[in-house]
């Protein structure tokens, strides 16, 4: 259970990202040899529909179910998870989600219920990404309290930045009252068009500020016309543009990933002979 890392990905913006770079980070995980689940965490059911779902209403057991399971203190619901062909493993949602967000207002230990859920999977991956929905409701709570860290994509905006300190107290109180192990793994500048000089700008900035106390990945994420086709065909970038700029850039975010989580294992290995 130590060795698998569960991230949720999250802005409470939406259109900034968050679903390609759930797709996008777990199939380049994946491609590296790890065990990877994707959670779908968002009625609307964006994850779902990207990796091939085209009618995820019509789904029998999802994410609600297993939620569900939880609630009724019964064994969790069976044939949720579906196998991508790109490697990864996907918990999808429909709106039933939307009606399980609301009724969690009347249950007991409501932001702990996906984190229950999620917990008896982690023996079987090495990382749980979880795709946050656009708001910081309910599901979004319990997604951050499931989670050992945050990875928060932003556009480089003057709304999308203003947003992002809501979204980091936010995310410090959940910290302090609910979850203690919750860090920020880093923000990832997405849709970036290093053309204008005010994407330069906000970047910059953005760098020299909050950079100070959280950090701002070195892989950016260029905009492109042909990461926003990939959900149409269900697949990933790498299946989609494998020599294009994008799969670089998401082959570079993998990589910045994976040595962070082993820089974190080295730091709290065994205590070396001095």
């Amino acid at each position: 259970m130590e060795n698998c890392k569960v991230i949720a990905i999250t802005n409470q913006k939406g259109g900034v990202g968050k679903t390609t770079t759930t797709v996008n980070l777990g199939v380049g995980l994946a491609s590296s040899g790890k065990r990877v689940l994707l959670v779908d965490a968002d009625p609307q059911g964006s994850l779902t529909v990207s990796l091939g779902i085209k009618n995820p209403d019509e789904l029998d057991v999802s994410l609600s179910s297993l939620m569900q399971s939880v609630i009724d203190d019964e064994p969790l619901a069976e044939g949720a998870i579906i196998r991508h062909q790109e490697g990864v493993d996907l918990l999808p949602s429909n709106i039933e989600l939307s009606g399980m967000e609301t009724g969690l207002f009347n249950v007991m230990s409501r932001e702990y219920v996906l984190k229950n859920a999620i917990d008896g999977m982690r023996k079987s991956y090495d990382y749980i990404l979880i795709d946050c929905m656009p708001s910081l409701g309910m599901m979004t709570v319990n997604a951050l309290v499931a989670a050992d860290s945050v990875i928060i994509p932003s556009q480089p905006n003057f709304l999308s930045t203003k947003g992002l300190n809501l979204l980091l107290r936010s995310i410090s109180k959940i910290k302090r009252q609910i979850n203690p192990r919750l860090k920020i793994d880093g923000i990832l500048l997405t849709m970036v068009d290093n053309r204008t000089n005010n994407a330069k700008a906000i970047i910059s900035s953005l760098r020299s500020t909050v950079g100070e106390n959280i950090r701002v990945f070195r892989s950016e994420i260029p905009f492109s016309v042909r990461a926003a086709e990939c959900s149409l065909s269900g697949e990933s970038i790498f299946s989609h543009d494998r020599n294009g700029k994008v799969a670089a850039a998401y082959e570079a975010l993998t990589k910045e990933v994976t040595e962070l989580e082993e820089r974190a294992k080295n730091r709290s290995g065994p205590d070396r002979v001095r």
